[in-house]
């Protein structure tokens, strides 16, 4: 008969643990005349599966990471982008300004030899005025500008013929304020630096144009300069001045001289005051290498007449500084 084995209880699951658990496992080994068992222990890992938590937070990490690559990576862009549109900006103004000074030297060699043809003619029947010699200026200027800024003139009724002298004023902020000028048509003598006549055909231009020399540090030369134009205008020509001295650093009107209206007093001549608009934003002071894109408004404001030349600087320089700043811009 065999015998009856009454199962015994069910042995209780191991609970999973992360560490490693252990248990022994017999097997019979033969020997001598019985047999023993002998435990052997064999270890085992188990892992407990990852709870919703932290699942959650190795995704957030990761989208974190993501997100963070492609931030990075598209502040990258956008800096590059940034760094190639300012190098642009920078590249465009000094190409146009180089195109600017080719265009106005092959002009100038044309017109210049006009200008030295008809020169001796010039000096036998129009010695002072020199209508003929600023005519072909008024061309070499406006086929200079007219192919790189747009230039807009209001108030040409206030230019008084050229066969009545005047004293013509106005702001200075850039080496185009020049050609801006000349092209109103009207034959009046600037004063410019002794330096500007060594320059090949434009220093030479100006000679035959009867451009005003004057040694700024010298005054000697600044009183000869003002006799000058006293005579000029008694004997019937235009000179035109730049109050300021010189050509404003920071775009605002500095404060004006008085030599432009004392030759206004002494010779009973008008002053005509010009606003000169942009001319600075385009080519501003120390920057003549460049030329950047815009336009140019000259408003011509009526005469001033007076017998006091402190009266007529304020009044002139009033003038002139409330246009400036109607149109935005600053007065020292």
């Amino acid at each position: 008969m065999g015998t009856l084995l009454r199962p015994g209880p069910p042995a209780a699951p191991a609970a999973a643990s992360p560490l490693p658990v252990s248990f022994s496992s017999a097997h019979a080994a033969a020997g001598g005349g019985g047999a023993r068992i002998q435990p052997r222990r064999v270890s085992a890992v188990v892992f407990r599966s990852p709870s919703r938590q932290v699942l959650a937070t190795r995704c957030r990490r990761r989208d974190t990471v993501v997100r963070s690559d492609v931030l990075a990576g598209g502040a990258a862009a956008a800096a590059g982008d940034s760094t190639q549109a300012l190098s642009d900006l920078q590249v465009a103004p000094r190409v146009r300004g180089v195109c600017f000074y080719m265009v106005t030297a092959v002009a100038a060699i044309f017109l210049f030899i006009a200008m030295v043809v008809v020169h001796p003619l010039v000096l036998l029947f129009d010695r002072y005025r020199r209508r003929a010699q600023h005519y072909i200026a008024k061309v070499w200027a406006t086929l200079t500008i007219s192919m790189f800024y747009k230039l807009e003139i209001k108030g040409m009724e206030n230019l008084p013929p050229n066969s009545s002298p005047a004293v013509y004023v106005a702001n200075h902020q850039s080496f185009l304020d020049i050609y801006t000028l000349l092209t109103l048509g009207r034959c009046f003598k600037f004063i410019s630096k002794t330096s500007i006549f060594m320059f090949p055909i434009i220093g030479w231009a100006m000679y035959l144009l009867g451009v005003i020399p004057l040694r700024r540090t010298d005054s000697r030369s600044q009183l000869d300069c003002l006799k000058r134009c006293v005579d000029l205008v008694n004997k019937g020509a235009s000179v035109f001045f730049f109050p300021e001295g010189t050509r404003s650093k920071d775009g605002k009107l500095g404060v004006f001289k008085r030599g432009a209206f004392s030759v206004a007093t002494k010779t009973g001549a008008p002053v005509i005051p010009i606003t000169l608009i942009g001319t600075g934003k385009l080519m501003p002071s120390g920057m003549e290498s460049t030329l950047n894109s815009g336009s140019v408004k000259v408003i011509i404001h009526r005469p001033i007449k007076g017998n006091d030349a402190e009266t007529l600087c304020s009044e002139a320089r009033n003038v002139i500084a409330d246009t400036l700043l109607l149109h935005g811009y600053g007065v020292h």
